[in-house]
């Protein structure tokens, strides 16, 4: 494996930059201009860049990623495709590729996500069996857009797949109950491309204590315990969102390599059991961890009949239903909300609670983490197309591109690369 430090990792940054800026225009340059912009030479009828880049061109430089797309979920939804453009007031997703351009997303943690359910035989094989079919439909869109993504496995794979002008896609596994009592099945997921995982979901299971849960076993199990080991052993980072208080400190104080949380918060915000107080975020810091900034638990939710109804009819009819179908369950669901807003947080709160996280954990211990797709999204920021303004927020709060390329995706190849380091030499 290879190591980089904060100097060669800024150059394979700025490389990367060159190259994707190339790629993506490379349909409106000939060839031989090309050519010379890899070399680092000027076309003759270029014009010079101007002194002061705005917040536009600067995202567009950016390598960006984020850490826990639930997008996943809608792969398997008749009738629908990650290559094709939806639109938020009548679909139920939040990325596909189009708004990924759109939204200068280069790329992220596709989630094998697998809800909660008994710590039992039938129940771990039930849930084997989702995962599995999750980690499947995640191939399958990758191979079926592989002009456009490619999955990626290591933090170079990230760079190389962004220089030539394609999204990377990494996977990551919510909730490890899938793996029941045999931790060794691990080995199959990080084989097809599991890079990150979270022993945990809302509900405490045979390897961790939930931040929502009743608080089992103080934190990790023993078996919670040899998985951290396990997930070092392959070069998985270990991802401490959903677990309680008490178990990220212990996943803090075993992990060999940093830990991330892919889609917190600040206690600051909200007063929620999912966000982490600022001791808490301190000590992820302290250990060389980053803690990826959510977009859900701003504001308390607000639930009402009708859309507790509306709900439960997508959950039982949206994913098999015609796309007609899908597209009239959604304007329903949004007229309701429009009645009724299930939560008031808007782009402010989001931007308030990021920029709290950088003044307590410093900009080398954060990053992007929205839980797109499996809840998040404020008001003024409904999908990834709305992106490049969290940029030029932070560009106004006095922030500058080196700090912008860290919270965009520096600090997080970081944490990958020191996982696949740790592996390599043990």
């Amino acid at each position: 494996m290879l190591t980089a430090g904060p100097d060669a990792m800024r150059e394979r940054i700025l490389i990367t930059d060159t190259f994707k800026r190339t790629a993506r225009h490379r349909l409106m340059m000939g060839a031989g201009a090309v050519s010379m912009l890899l070399l680092g030479c000027t076309p003759a009828t270029e014009t010079a860049a101007p002194e002061t880049a705005s917040a536009a061109e600067i995202h567009e430089r950016l390598l960006t990623l984020d850490t826990h797309l639930d997008t996943p979920v809608h792969f398997g939804r008749n009738g629908w495709s990650m290559a094709d453009a939806h639109d938020y007031a009548t679909d139920a997703s939040q990325v596909d590729l189009p708004r990924m351009e759109q939204g200068g997303l280069d790329g992220g943690f596709f989630v094998i996500y697998t809800p909660q359910g008994e710590l039992t035989s039938a129940g771990y094989a039930e849930a084997r069996a989702m995962a599995t079919q999750r980690q499947r439909e995640i191939l399958e869109m990758a191979a079926a857009n592989a002009e456009r993504l490619e999955l990626a496995y290591t933090a170079d794979d990230a760079l190389r797949i962004a220089s030539e002008g394609k999204v990377f896609a990494f996977q990551s596994i919510e909730n490890s109950w899938p793996l029941g009592e045999d931790i060794g099945a691990l080995q199959s997921f990080y084989d097809n491309g599991v890079r990150m995982a979270g022993p945990v979901h809302s509900r405490d299971n045979q390897f961790a204590d939930s931040t929502t849960g009743d608080g089992r076993w103080g934190g990790l199990s023993p078996a919670g315990r040899e998985l951290v080991a396990e997930m070092n052993r392959l070069g998985i980072v270990v991802d401490g969102s959903h677990a309680s208080d008490a178990a990220i400190d212990q996943l803090i104080e075993l992990s060999a390599t940093p830990i991330i949380l892919s889609h917190s918060g600040p206690r600051w915000a909200m007063d929620h059991q999912r966000n982490l107080d600022d001791d808490g975020i301190r000590a992820v810091a302290a250990s060389g961890g980053a803690i990826c900034v959510n977009s859900v638990f701003l504001a308390p939710f607000l639930e009402s009949e009708e859309l507790t109804a509306i709900e439960e009819r997508m959950d039982a009819e949206y994913r098999t239903a015609s796309p007609t179908q899908q597209r009239a369950l959604v304007r329903e669901l949004r007229a309701a909300q429009g009645r009724a807003p299930q939560q008031e947080a808007n782009f402010d709160a989001f931007m308030a609670s990021l920029l709290h996280l950088l003044d307590v954990a410093g900009v080398d211990h954060v990053c992007m983490g929205a839980d797109w797709d499996g809840g998040g999204g404020v008001i003024g920021m409904r999908d990834i197309a709305a992106l490049p303004q969290v940029t030029a927020r932070l560009l106004a709060a006095g922030y500058d591109e080196e700090d912008l390329q860290k919270i965009w995706s520096g600090n997080v190849l970081r944490l990958l690369r020191q996982a696949e380091d740790y592996a390599a030499n043990h």
